[in-house]
């Protein structure tokens, strides 16, 4: 579904990014960890073109992302995205923030729009909420509202960038049980997270990163449960992670 070959980003003399290679199948769900700073968000960005990256390669459905005839927005399109801080549009009702996308870029009828965002906004635990405005909701009802919007548009793909670190650890809880759901469904996902138990529970596979570099691309369970193998970086991490 995503592919990565050798990719790398410089911000300036800075490179974020060094020679990242790795590859997401369908209906698999990978979690990539690692210390701040240390390039997560930068490379889930990349992989629908958020973030322009200088060399290599990144194919999502067997388009290049670095092909000059590819349509970004339509790419987009297909690629569900759901960021740290929702990025729901605060002016706009839920159920206006649920169809807009539909509509300007899928050319959907606003009734159409409705019945399928309103579809999502329920699976998400929601519909009771679908006349407020951002503001008037929690932060994680927000967050679940933004992973709705996302699913609105059929997504191929799932990705996640630290989708529950800007919430109240109350809330992460609704979030995460939303996301498991979606995994449990066989939904593509790739998340930037620092909760080791959902990665536990429902990855297929760890990605671990240090100063840019993937350094650990193994199954959840070599990660976790055998970290004689790791690097001493990643056995650093797990041992201050796992401690609490």
């Amino acid at each position: 579904m995503i592919e990565l070959k050798s990719v790398s980003k410089w911000y300036g003399d800075f490179q974020v990014l060094t020679e990242c290679s790795t590859s997401i199948k369908q209906g698999e769900v990978v979690v990539i960890c690692g210390p701040s700073g240390s390039g997560k968000s930068t490379l889930i960005k990349a992989m629908n073109a958020l973030e322009p990256f200088q060399s290599g390669e990144i194919i999502v459905d067997g388009v290049s992302l670095s092909d000059p005839k590819t349509n970004l927005v339509q790419l987009r399109a297909r690629v569900g995205m759901v960021f740290q801080h929702f990025e729901l549009f605060p002016h706009l009702s839920v159920t206006e923030n649920l169809t807009l996308a539909q509509i300007k870029v899928l050319g959907r009828t606003p009734d159409h729009a409705l019945q399928h965002g309103l579809k999502y906004l329920e699976r998400v635990g929601l519909m009771a909420q679908k006349d407020k405005f951002p503001g008037q909701l929690s932060g994680g009802q927000q967050q679940r509202v933004a992973i709705a919007r996302a699913l609105t548009m059929d997504p191929i793909v799932m990705l996640f960038d630290e989708p529950t670190s800007a919430l109240d650890p109350e809330m992460v809880g609704e979030v995460l049980d939303v996301m498991v759901k979606l995994a449990n469904e066989g939904m593509t996902m790739c998340c930037v997270s620092h909760e080791m138990g959902f990665a536990r529970k429902v990855s297929d596979r760890v990605i671990f990163m240090d100063q840019g570099r993937i350094v650990e691309d193994c199954s959840k369970d070599d990660f976790f449960s055998k970290p004689e193998e790791r690097s001493a970086r990643a056995k650093d991490f797990l041992s201050k992670i796992l401690a609490h």
